[in-house]
């Protein structure tokens, strides 16, 4: 049945579609980019971080660097990890996808919020005005390497305070750039969006079919 807040995709993934590959590595523990994969009809198995490797440190913003420089910066360093994990996990060879999404307020970025409070300060700074969302993505094997962007526009309506705390109280803030979910309860504040509503969630789809459609070199 189609619930929950993903919308549902074919049972039988499309496997012998010219315009994508058989099957690719996902390198992210997003659900929603596995939603959007899914609903792709691409066929994917997760190639997520063993518990040794500390993932959170890519993360980490560079004095002066633009929202831009940086989503697609951080993009590149997990492919380069994904990479290195395939090859110690001797697994075969597919395209691996790795993507990352930052929230930019002007020059400010706005990543995950640390707590609630760090929440609260962004939902507030965004209340009422536009914003930029950046999704890089990025695809590769040992022999090539892919990489797009997806720029959206975010405008959302004035924030009551008691409103804010409502959606804090929903938890879905937490491991959201920008504090917020467009897919979820936030899409009710959101006046106005300019780009790929895919690519706000997280995985531009458009942007995905064209950078990993074969041929690949060695595949």
């Amino acid at each position: 049945s189609c619930t929950g807040e993903f919308p549902c995709w074919p049972t039988t993934l499309i496997t012998e579609n010219e315009a994508m590959p058989p099957y690719i590595y996902l390198a992210s523990q997003s659900p929603r980019r596995q939603a959007l994969l899914g609903q792709m009809g691409q066929h994917f198995e997760l190639l997520l971080p063993d518990p040794s490797e500390d993932v959170e440190s890519l993360e980490a913003t560079q004095a002066g660097e633009s929202p831009r420089d940086y989503v697609q910066r951080v993009t590149a360093l997990k492919l380069a990890s994904a990479l290195n994990r395939w090859r110690l996990r001797g697994l075969s060879l597919a395209p691996i996808l790795c993507a990352d999404t930052t929230v930019a307020l002007g020059d400010a970025i706005l990543g995950k919020p640390q707590n609630r409070q760090h929440a609260r300060d962004m939902l507030s700074a965004l209340s009422g005005k536009t914003h930029v969302v950046f999704t890089a993505i990025a695809a590769g094997t040992p022999t090539e390497m892919r990489h797009a962007l997806s720029v959206s526009q975010v405008r959302f309506a004035a924030w009551s305070p008691g409103e804010i705390e409502a959606y804090l109280d929903s938890g879905e803030w937490d491991g959201k750039a920008g504090a917020y979910a467009i897919q979820g309860r936030a899409a009710s504040h959101i006046a106005h969006i300019e780009g790929s509503y895919s690519g706000i969630m997280g995985l531009p789809v458009h942007e995905t079919a064209e950078l990993i459609k074969p041929p690949w070199k060695g595949l």
